[in-house]
């Protein structure tokens, strides 16, 4: 008798079990997609142009999914370069393979190609977004990721009625993967673009693109969600909507506390969702978005890309703005190099929910982010300042990315000679770092490939410290496989002694790409809980092509749910 009960249970929980993954797989999807990538002809600025995209569109295609869903996405090599994709701000839990980074989690994917990502959306909602990661594709290949809650649960704010994808980006007359080499050949800064892009349009205030420009509808009463991606390779930017504020409900694909603002600030990689209610009097009003450029004496993109708000009501005003027979009320935007306004809004994100801050500290790091040059090689012709090659490093390494083999596969499989375990941290010589004149004996680094290896479950807090080596600036810092606690922002050198004092430790958000302050400094902590290779660099793509990245190696737990998966069979080869 007392064995048939044991048996009954047994069933029972069986049985109890059965439903729940049931229940787990009926609310979760598997997505399937192809990207197929190809030289596609596209008219801008009165020239017609061959640019890499995905699928032919640019933007390219949105993912949409819910938390908790996988996606598979082939994607199909067509163009005539290498080309990986990231998918910016998933973490791939134990899925490193899918992260993209070329060299660090794979090898690319060559002309003619194909490779398989696989991956699943884990207790992440909001928006995020992919894009290519090998030299400067990402100018073209880009697009949204739109992660919905689960089935049965809701945003924690009201439904909108209407909801609109806001690619910010800039554009190139010629290819930028050009561009870019040209300037790493020559040791000079890059181009930069000839306009700035809303959805792939420059806008009202360019030549031969007016018949173009992106237009939202909306209609009056009625609340908009908006979700603003800053795909741009180096240009920070406010934007804003005339005559209507917004109410900003998530970052990075995670809710935060809502606040009002009439402004937003986007560094490339960075994405904010606002509500905006179409409350004002029936119209046009322009969408605005101009360069925040914190360094000074640099050339930057100092155009205004413009998109329209159309009310659709009543009818007549929108064949007005079809035919652009009234002019759109135009937004107050800050000055380009208005630090202030880029600071507050930066300091006004909190976290939504309660937070229990990851703890005790088992790595306190302290890493200077910043430019630097070296020295012309004998008998080259350099085009840095004062004949020397521009560059750029995280504690004195400038990154070189390995050419023989991902860094992720050398780790596993014991390749010798492609990165060193000895990645510094803290600086190996202090100094004012934010002197308005550092001693030319610290303006050269060390090229290396050097990845700070930790065990899983580590506690890890970094300071990001800006430098004033060369010039100033703000350095949006991203890390991949991550989210982390953003504790603090603040500018000069950072003190502990003083301030410790100022860190959130109640509700600071959580974020993938944070801005480091021109002349200041950044404070972030996070769990060292995914296995794998994991960048860490500027999204500034000049800064990053010029070296201003590491990597955390982040080594495998107690079992297989702490474990790295095993590589994919198509995972593409190194050579």
């Amino acid at each position: 008798m007392e064995m048939d009960l044991k048996n009954y249970w047994s069933s029972v929980f069986f049985l109890f079990l059965v439903v729940v993954l049931w229940l787990s797989c009926a609310t979760a999807e598997i997505h399937f997609h192809e990207f197929v990538v190809r030289a596609t002809p596209v008219k801008r600025l009165c020239e017609t142009r061959s640019i890499i995209t995905v699928n032919g569109q640019y933007p390219g295609p949105t993912i949409e999914a819910r938390n908790g869903d996988a996606l598979v996405v082939d994607v199909v090599n067509r163009a005539n370069y290498n080309v990986t994709i990231h998918w910016h701000g998933i973490r791939q839990l134990r899925t490193a393979w899918a992260d993209g980074p070329e060299f660090v989690t794979q090898c690319p994917i060559r002309p003619g190609g194909r490779y398989t990502y696989r991956f699943r959306i884990e207790e992440q909602e909001g928006t995020l977004w992919w894009h290519a990661h090998s030299s400067w594709l990402r100018a073209t290949v880009h697009g949204a990721i739109v992660v919905y809650p689960k089935l049965g649960s809701s945003y924690p704010f009201p439904n909108p009625d209407r909801e609109h994808r806001v690619i910010l980006g800039d554009w190139w007359n010629e290819d930028p993967v050009r561009v870019i080499e040209r300037a790493l050949r020559t040791g000079a800064d890059p181009n930069v673009s000839d306009a700035l892009t809303i959805n792939g349009q420059p806008g009202d205030l360019y030549r031969c693109s007016r018949k173009e420009t992106t237009v939202f509808p909306v209609t009056s009463g009625e609340t908009n969600l908006f979700r603003f991606i800053n795909a741009g390779l180096n240009s920070e930017l406010f934007v804003g909507i005339a005559g209507h504020s917004m109410t900003v409900v998530a970052a990075d694909g995670v809710y935060v506390k809502h606040f009002d603002t009439t402004i937003l600030m986007l560094a490339p990689g960075q994405t904010t969702d606002v509500l905006l209610t179409a409350d004002s009097p029936a119209g046009c009003y322009y969408m605005a978005a101009h360069a925040y450029e914190s360094a000074q004496g640099t050339a930057f993109d100092n155009t205004t890309t413009t998109a329209i708000l159309d009310y659709l009501d009543p009818p007549p005003l929108h064949k007005a703005v079809a035919n652009r027979t009234r002019q759109p009320a135009f937004p107050v935007l800050p000055d380009f190099n208005d630090t202030s306004a880029a600071y507050a809004f930066a300091s006004s994100f909190r976290s939504a929910v309660p937070v229990t801050l990851p703890g005790p500290v088992d790595h306190h790091l302290f890493f200077t982010v910043g430019l630097g040059l070296f020295d012309c090689p004998p008998g080259q012709v350099c085009g840095g300042p004062n004949g020397t090659i521009l560059t750029a490093s995280m504690n004195n390494v400038s990154f070189q990315t390995p050419t023989g083999a991902s860094i992720l596969e050398a780790y596993l499989r014991g390749v010798p000679a492609v990165f060193t375990a000895d990645f510094p941290a803290v600086p190996p010589v202090r100094f004012n770092y934010t002197a308005e004149s550092v001693s030319r004996d610290l303006w050269q680094p060390t090229a290396a490939t050097k990845v700070y290896q930790v065990k899983y479950g580590s506690v890890l807090e970094v300071v990001m410290q800006g430098t004033s080596i060369l010039t100033s600036e703000e350095h949006p810092m991203h890390i991949h496989g991550y989210h982390f606690y953003v504790l603090a922002t603040g500018f000069g050198n950072f003190d502990r002694r003083r301030d410790a004092a100022r860190f959130n430790l109640v509700d600071p958000p959580l974020r993938n790409t944070v801005g480091v302050p021109a002349n200041g400094w950044a404070v972030v902590r996070f769990v060292a809980d995914n296995p794998g290779a994991w960048l860490v660099h500027c999204h500034l793509e000049n800064h990053m092509s010029w070296g201003l990245a590491m990597v955390f190696l982040v080594e495998n737990g107690v079992g297989e749910s702490q474990s790295l998966e095993p590589p994919p069979a198509d995972l593409p080869l190194c050579v």
